[in-house]
């Protein structure tokens, strides 16, 4: 009888503490699954970290490698009038062509006569110029931080014309031989009579007779292409009191009417908007042909 109960004793014993084990268990596995929860939690929050982090990086980079494109090798330039139709497009208060600008040329090389330039307007030239910021002081701080990396315009008198000598070359023109550079006449085949609304066989100079000029060194003689409609070199260039009373204009100083080698910002290039006006834009050179 002992024996037999000692054994069933013995054999129920077990059966008393499986509930205490599996409790034991059941409170192991919970604090099991709470630590796999905040290590996933934690794992999560670094990875979100990490990508951010990782999307700053490539952020900034992007800004600096975009601000050196735009310092040292190519920009993109509104064209804000028509003086250069029709080879580029532009009137005061619409969309123009933008085209893109190669700022890496003229490091190893100097402006040649058919060459479609941008160029800073000389103090002379900027009379008549007004500043593209706003009057308040927090909106044209914010247009200054952004004109550094492109998404603005600077503010200067940025121009585009087409070089028509360089320096060391005497230019003039008379009716009686049209526009010559070193006695030579030109061949401007960019020169549209139905743009201009006059035909430079029928007057050769498109407005006044002027010069001769000779072109002082490192500067440049430049005239837009729609030559009835640009303020160029002819406009900005001074004539002697005599020379005047002839009709005859930039007798006088050749400075005023040229710019400086050093103002010339870059080549215009290729024409990227609008996608119908996409293509290269013409580099034709006057003087060979006439």
């Amino acid at each position: 009888m002992t024996e037999t109960t000692d054994s069933a004793d013995s054999e129920r014993t077990p059966e008393a503490a499986t509930p205490e084990s599996t409790t034991v268990a059941s409170d192991s596995d919970a604090s099991t699954t709470d630590v796999d929860t905040d290590d996933t939690e934690e794992s999560g929050g670094k990875k979100k970290r990490s990508a951010l982090r990782e999307g700053v990086i490539l952020v900034t980079i992007a800004l600096v490698l975009y601000y050196v494109m735009l310092t040292f090798v190519a920009r993109p330039y509104l064209i804000p009038s028509e003086s250069m139709e029709p080879t580029l497009h532009g009137c005061p208060g619409c969309v123009g062509d933008r085209i893109i600008v190669d700022k890496m040329t003229y490091r190893f090389s100097s402006p040649e006569p058919g060459d479609v330039v941008v160029f800073k307007g000389p103090p002379s030239w900027n009379a008549s110029y007004k500043s593209i910021r706003s009057d308040n002081p927090v909106l044209r701080t914010v247009q200054n931080a952004l004109s550094v990396v492109g998404f603005v315009p600077p503010d200067e008198n940025d121009l585009v014309k087409r070089v028509i000598a360089v320096g060391g070359q005497t230019i003039q023109c008379r009716a009686d031989t049209g526009l010559t550079v070193d006695g030579k006449p030109l061949n401007e085949p960019y020169l549209d009579p139905n743009t201009m609304m006059a035909d430079p066989a029928v007057y050769p100079c498109l407005g006044f007779e002027f010069g001769p000029v000779t072109v002082p060194k490192d500067r440049l003689w430049v005239m837009g292409d729609n030559r009835t409609h640009s303020a160029d070199s002819r406009f900005h260039c001074t004539n002697t009191p005599a020379d005047s009373e002839k009709g005859i204009q930039c007798t006088g100083d050749p400075m005023a009417g040229t710019v400086p080698v050093d103002n010339v910002i870059g080549k215009a290039r290729f024409i990227a908007w609008p996608p119908s006006r996409w293509g290269g834009v013409s580099s034709v050179n006057p003087q060979q042909g006439g």
